[in-house]
């Protein structure tokens, strides 16, 4: 699913335009952005959360010439997913 079919999923889910559900994804994506920038997590109860986890500096190699390559330290992020999410996903397993 892409941007665009989030946003109708969301349209018909909520009965919203599509313009106004663009804006609620829109200012979401905002919102997760600035909080993950501040190192914050983002906790969705039963969805999951979304952790910033910094990574530090570290040796790689170029696979195609094998010439050792310094990655600069950074933050990435983790997802932790919550119970319900868990189980909708594994329904069909039992």
């Amino acid at each position: 699913m892409n941007k665009a079919e989030l946003i109708e999923a969301l349209a018909d889910k909520t009965g919203l335009q599509k313009q106004e559900a663009k804006k609620v994804l829109d200012a979401y994506i905002e919102i997760v952005t600035e909080r993950m920038s501040e190192n914050e997590e983002i906790v969705l109860v039963g969805f999951g959360t979304l952790i910033p986890r910094p990574q530090t500096q570290r040796l790689a190699r170029n696979p195609k010439t094998g010439t050792p390559v310094m990655i600069p330290a950074r933050t990435t992020v983790k997802f932790k997913p919550g119970k319900f999410l868990l189980e909708a996903m594994n329904a069909h397993l039992k």
